[in-house]
């Protein structure tokens, strides 16, 4: 997977390894639509390992909650078919959420098998965290089924640790975000004596 062109901020055109160009971007309100259309052609396994429960749709009111994330919390990538939002199928989504007490983050990934295998998944794995490092997030966590052996290792490749829940099934993985290096100032510049000082 090669990123290219140089785009707005969190918008890369992306070449797969099947040759298929991209467009990872914000997702956008108009996306609600393509989203419940591609909610239909996934697999009851990937839905589960997203959703964590079976649903036959995305309803009307689930779509419009996801593609209307909270600006002051939430972050939503989708990536899609280089078509104007709307009129792109959406092929991979990625979120994440602020938890209340604003260190702890929540992500939730979700690549349907028409581009799975490809890289994308650790691609916006990696701009969750990036953002969440923006925001000044502590963790980042996301709960997992225990049968999801690909997303599990796929966190664990990236620094993830196990942490237990008590819930039967289920998998807890956890990234933590050590705070930034302050910044050192940068030494006096050396005073030159006159001569016979």
């Amino acid at each position: 997977m090669a990123a290219r062109n140089r785009m707005p901020p969190w918008h890369e055109n992306v070449r797969l390894a099947n040759g298929r160009d991209i467009l990872i971007r914000p997702i956008r309100p108009e996306d609600a639509g393509p989203m419940q259309a591609a909610f239909t052609l996934l697999e009851p396994d990937e839905i589960r390992q997203r959703f964590l429960h079976p649903m036959k749709e995305l309803s009307a009111q689930q779509a419009e909650r996801l593609t209307r994330p909270d600006p002051r919390r939430d972050f939503a990538l989708v990536a899609a078919e280089p078509l104007p939002p709307g009129e792109a199928l959406v092929g991979a989504v990625a979120r994440i959420s602020i938890d209340a007490n604003g260190k702890d983050a929540e992500f939730a990934i979700l690549v349907s098998h028409y581009v799975n295998g490809m890289g994308l998944g650790r691609h916006l794995m990696r701009r969750l965290v990036r953002w969440a490092k923006g925001r000044k997030v502590q963790r980042v966590y996301g709960d997992v089924l225990e049968s999801n052996l690909p997303m599990q290792a796929l966190a664990a490749s990236l620094g993830f640790r196990r942490e237990p829940i008590g819930q039967a099934g289920l998998v807890r993985v956890v990234l933590d975000i050590p705070p930034p290096k302050p910044k050192t100032p940068p030494p006096p510049p050396l005073m030159s004596l006159p001569p016979g000082a």
